[in-house]
Protein backbone atom coordinates (compact mmCIF):
# COMPACT_ATOMS: atom_id res chain seq x y z
CA UNK A 1 0.00 0.00 0.00
CA UNK A 2 1.42 3.43 -1.00
CA UNK A 3 0.30 6.42 1.36
CA UNK A 4 -0.08 9.91 0.53
CA UNK A 5 0.31 13.14 2.65
CA UNK A 6 -3.56 13.31 2.73
CA UNK A 7 -3.86 9.49 5.26
CA UNK A 8 -4.51 9.94 8.76
CA UNK A 9 -2.03 9.32 11.30
CA UNK A 10 -4.45 7.29 12.65
CA UNK A 11 -4.90 4.94 9.40
CA UNK A 12 -1.37 5.16 8.58
CA UNK A 13 -0.53 3.45 11.75
CA UNK A 14 -2.97 0.98 11.66
CA UNK A 15 -2.06 -0.21 8.28
CA UNK A 16 1.58 0.31 9.00
CA UNK A 17 3.33 0.03 12.58
CA UNK A 18 5.86 0.40 11.41
CA UNK A 19 5.62 3.84 10.96
CA UNK A 20 5.64 4.95 14.30
CA UNK A 21 9.83 5.76 14.89
CA UNK A 22 9.45 7.40 11.25
CA UNK A 23 6.61 9.97 13.21
CA UNK A 24 8.46 9.94 16.61
CA UNK A 25 11.93 10.33 14.73
CA UNK A 26 9.96 14.31 13.59
CA UNK A 27 9.04 14.86 17.02
CA UNK A 28 5.66 13.17 16.95
CA UNK A 29 5.06 11.76 20.77
CA UNK A 30 1.47 11.44 20.94
CA UNK A 31 0.32 9.06 18.34
CA UNK A 32 -2.08 7.83 20.47
CA UNK A 33 -3.82 10.82 21.20
CA UNK A 34 -7.39 11.68 19.48
CA UNK A 35 -6.36 14.63 17.58
CA UNK A 36 -3.25 13.14 16.24
CA UNK A 37 -4.44 10.26 14.98
CA UNK A 38 -7.44 12.11 13.49
CA UNK A 39 -5.07 14.86 11.41
CA UNK A 40 -3.80 13.97 8.47
CA UNK A 41 -0.04 13.07 7.70
CA UNK A 42 0.57 16.76 6.19
CA UNK A 43 -0.75 18.70 8.83
CA UNK A 44 1.11 17.04 11.11
CA UNK A 45 4.50 17.84 8.98
CA UNK A 46 3.45 21.30 9.00
CA UNK A 47 3.03 21.72 12.80
CA UNK A 48 6.71 19.69 13.35
CA UNK A 49 8.44 21.72 10.40
CA UNK A 50 8.88 18.12 8.65
CA UNK A 51 8.99 18.08 4.43
CA UNK A 52 5.64 15.74 3.60
CA UNK A 53 7.55 14.25 1.15
CA UNK A 54 11.06 13.48 2.26
CA UNK A 55 8.55 11.24 5.06
CA UNK A 56 6.44 9.90 2.65
CA UNK A 57 9.92 8.47 1.00
CA UNK A 58 10.55 6.90 3.89
CA UNK A 59 7.40 5.44 5.09
CA UNK A 60 6.41 4.23 1.14
CA UNK A 61 10.20 2.63 1.04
Amino acid sequence: MEFTKDVLIGDLLDANPDAAPYLFEMGMHCLGCPSARGETLEQACMVHGVDVNDLLAKINS
